[in-house]
């Protein structure tokens, strides 16, 4: 027996046993989720109608109001193939001044509408008095299992979402996960959290998970894309094309340039799932820290805030594709779970 099938078999049992997967390299936060850095929320709102299978996720930070007391964030973009808004003046300033709302790459417009409402009725001088906003918004294209050209996301759901957000949140196919695919199976949102006890601190991480190619599926550091495979063979093909959006937060004082650093060390983290940010991935990372006056430790004590960024992307992701269930949507196509897909496997 190969190496390989000794890895798969161990992988198997260990699922039949706990139905658990992921070994993290350092403690996480009490509910490991990103809502264990204190003050921030998140909320959903979701469309399972049909065809129109989409939705829209909103991270809100701590404050009442961003604009006038911003946050310090950094982005990194591991690879350009999206549409985002917001990004080029996070670049610039290194600071959020809205919450972060998540859908479908045709609803980007819609998302910048509800931000800047939302903005406008904190600060009613805004764009007269007052400097525009910034609101940042990211997508996915969900489009395999959604059908995008019906333009069904509204402000109304955007608000939605913003006002429902709490530290309590459901991941998988919710919100703007809905439609998502990963790995050619049922993607979505996931979350994690890592406590660094040396800088008095704790990461979260939330990503909207629609990425990744079957044979290249690494679980656990398990090739098993070549296993599923065979298992599922009306699976329709998925490049490592699709994107992924990673939100990470930290209550560790850091400044703009610092996080940007953090955000980068999600790649790492994909890389271990078996992701090489495809030629039309739209692949991006944001990070932000909830302190807004930043009191930066030297960039060596940033060691293992980096170490976690890797991990608890890693693990965010595999939460997503756990936590997820099987959607059918536009035009019949269907995406399994990967919980449905472990417990074929472990049959045999």
């Amino acid at each position: 027996m190969d190496f390989q099938q000794l890895q798969r078999d161990g992988l198997l049992q260990r699922w039949r046993s706990e139905r658990q997967l992921g070994q993290p390299r350092s403690a996480c936060g009490a509910t490991n989720r990103i809502s264990d850095v204190p003050g921030v929320r998140v909320g959903h709102h979701t469309l399972a109608d049909g065809e129109r299978q989409t939705g829209v996720t909103a991270i809100v930070p701590p404050g009442d109001n961003l604009f006038l007391k911003p946050l310090p964030c950094g982005a990194a973009v591991f690879n350009g193939f999206a549409k985002p808004v917001g990004l080029v003046q996070v670049e610039e300033l290194g600071v959020l001044q809205t919450p972060i709302l998540l859908s479908n790459t045709l609803a980007v417009g819609t998302l910048f509408t509800t931000l800047v409402r939302d903005a406008i009725s904190r600060n009613p001088e805004l764009g007269r008095s007052l400097p525009t906003v910034n609101p940042l918004a990211l997508e996915c294209n969900d489009g395999w299992l959604n059908d995008i050209q019906a333009l069904a996301v509204t402000e109304a759901m955007a608000q939605d979402a913003l006002d429902s957000a709490q530290a309590d949140f459901a991941r998988g196919s919710v919100g703007a996960g809905r439609g998502m695919s990963c790995f050619s199976l049922k993607g979505g949102i996931g979350s994690a959290s890592r406590l660094i006890p040396s800088l008095n601190a704790t990461l979260g991480v939330l990503v909207l998970a629609n990425f990744g190619a079957l044979n290249a599926f690494t679980l656990d550091g398990v090739r098993m894309g070549d296993m599923i495979g065979p298992l599922l063979p009306e699976l329709a093909p998925q490049r490592d094309a699709g994107s992924i959006i990673i939100i990470m937060a930290t209550d560790a004082p850091l400044d703009a340039r610092q996080l940007k650093r953090l955000a980068k060390r999600a790649g790492a983290g994909l890389g271990r799932l078996g992701s090489y940010w495809g030629h039309g991935s739209g692949d991006i990372a944001v990070a932000f820290s909830t302190q807004t006056q930043p009191i930066p430790p030297e960039d060596a004590a940033l060691e293992p805030l980096l170490a976690a960024a890797a991990d608890a992307t890693e693990h965010a992701v595999l939460d997503a594709l756990l936590s997820a269930e099987a959607v059918s949507g536009f035009r019949g196509h269907h995406r399994p779970s990967l919980t449905q897909v472990l417990d074929e496997l472990a049959k045999s």
